[in-house]
């Protein structure tokens, strides 16, 4: 790499180089490209649907036919397979939540964006905690607090161990659920994002270095081509897995005893 460019590059990094610079300069410093997707993802499957199904047709348009094929696999497939008959009522917020965490995932891999909401964690967090008081407060609507709170806290096994199984019930129920819900999309999305700025850059980097490590800036560039359909692949997964951890909590908290 020559001197000059090298000498434009801060190293070595820093904490402050994960947080993006805001869109305009001397504007508030959480408005940022981050925020700014979120908002077009939320506009965007708003004005999807909404146009979808402005005027419904009895034989589907394609884009009716790529709606209904959505709300229709997340109620049947999650909503109804997971929770069972009472599913239904609750695949609009699961069909909601898949769309929103798929669209945000696949800007990690949109060339000009390349840049997922949800490598991010606040963004996972609020979901996740959006989901914790959705599973909760439906279990103490089902069963009232203090059943609720019984089935949740006090398996079945011989009273001279519950001492034990009450605070891991406790901890595994209302703290790992929401952190584990969000640190894993976060995790995913996070690592997938920092493996093709590396190989991408790097190809860049060797490109500029010297004459023998030129060629092996394609190499590298490769790599990112095809790790990028494997993100695609760990982007519509990890969508998935959010939406089915979501239903199996709700599932759990209509249970009579779990």
């Amino acid at each position: 790499m020559s001197s000059s460019i090298a000498a434009e590059i801060p190293w070595p990094p820093s904490v402050e180089d994960f947080f993006l610079p805001p869109i305009v300069e001397g504007a508030d410093p959480w408005f940022t490209k981050v925020t700014v997707l979120v908002w077009v993802a939320v506009a965007a499957l708003i004005i999807f649907f909404l146009v979808t199904y402005r005027d419904p047709k009895i034989v589907p348009t394609k884009r009716q036919w790529i709606a209904e094929s959505i709300y229709g696999f997340v109620r049947n497939s999650v909503a109804k397979d997971l929770i069972g008959h009472e599913g239904v009522r609750f695949a609009p917020y699961l069909t909601t939540l898949f769309c929103f965490v798929l669209l945000t995932n696949l800007f990690g891999i949109i060339p000009g964006i390349q840049m997922s909401p949800n490598s991010h964690i606040a963004f996972p967090a609020i979901l996740a905690i959006i989901s914790w008081v959705l599973f909760n407060v439906v279990g103490i609507r089902q069963h009232g607090f203090a059943k609720y709170m019984r089935n949740s806290l006090i398996p079945p096994a011989p009273w001279f161990i519950l001492p034990l199984l009450i605070p891991i019930e406790f901890v595994s129920t209302f703290i790992f659920r929401p952190f584990t819900l969000a640190v894993r999309l976060f995790a995913n999305m996070f690592a997938g994002h920092m493996i093709l700025l590396v190989f991408t850059l790097g190809g860049f980097v060797m490109l500029n270095s010297n004459a023998w490590l030129a060629p092996v800036s394609l190499l590298s560039w490769l790599m990112a081509i095809a790790l990028t359909f494997l993100e695609a692949m760990v982007i519509v997964l990890q969508a998935y897995v959010f939406t089915v951890l979501t239903a199996s909590y709700i599932q759990g908290a209509l249970a009579e005893e779990h």
